[in-house]
């Protein structure tokens, strides 16, 4: 890995910023539309189907930013935007985000009418192809297995020369929601972790005052 998880929310719109005018292939022969356009237009649209569920909706916006981050690595890239967002947007969008890939290769098991694009389907055989049985059955017990295809359809769709879409800084507000209410929910652990290790001492200092 050549890049630091990203610290803060201008650091990640900055480089969401950079992704304009690059592609998911380093010659520009993958999707016809660049990483920034593309996660912009996923965005969109998973705000139109899932308008209260901003944590799939920036999953959406960042979820080929592995494109970006180490070009040509068709199997990573999903691991290496995880490795990048987890830490400031937590741990529900990083695996939204992993779970795109999986997603493209269940629904190529599961669903006949599938219609991936030239590179989508380039690409699925190096993503270790169609499920199995076991491996779809296993998805599916996933909490999260209904969102997670609904980002996958984003996906498929979200690749339209032209589109008109809201621009990248009218999504500032939702990233930093996202990532407040991870700092939030970080802190209310720490706490409890705290007040569970205060615990013992007390039970210490009882059974040694009586």
């Amino acid at each position: 890995m050549t890049y630091e998880p990203l610290p803060s929310v201008d650091e990640l719109m900055a480089l969401l910023a950079d992704c304009a005018d690059v592609w998911d292939t380093p010659d520009r022969s993958g999707d016809p539309v660049d990483i920034l356009d593309h996660g912009l237009q996923v965005a969109a649209l998973l705000a139109v189907s899932h308008p209260d569920d901003e944590e799939l909706q920036v999953a959406g916006l960042v979820h080929d930013i592995g494109h970006y981050l180490v070009p040509a690595d068709e199997a990573g890239h999903g691991g290496h935007a995880v490795a990048a967002v987890e830490d400031l947007l937590g741990p529900r969008v990083a695996r939204l985000v992993a779970a795109h890939i999986p997603a493209k290769r269940y629904l190529a098991a599961a669903d006949p009418l599938l219609a991936l694009s030239p590179e989508s389907a380039r690409t699925l055989g190096c993503q270790g192809g169609p499920m199995t049985s076991a491996e779809a059955a296993a998805f599916e017990a996933d909490p999260d297995f209904p969102v997670a295809i609904a980002l996958r359809r984003a996906d498929d769709a979200g690749k339209v020369v032209g589109l008109a879409v809201a621009a990248l800084e009218s999504w500032r507000p939702v990233v930093e929601r996202v990532a407040a209410r991870r700092q939030q929910g970080a802190q209310r652990r720490s706490g409890a972790e705290a007040v569970g290790e205060s615990i013992p001492c007390r039970i210490v200092q009882q059974s040694i005052t009586f």
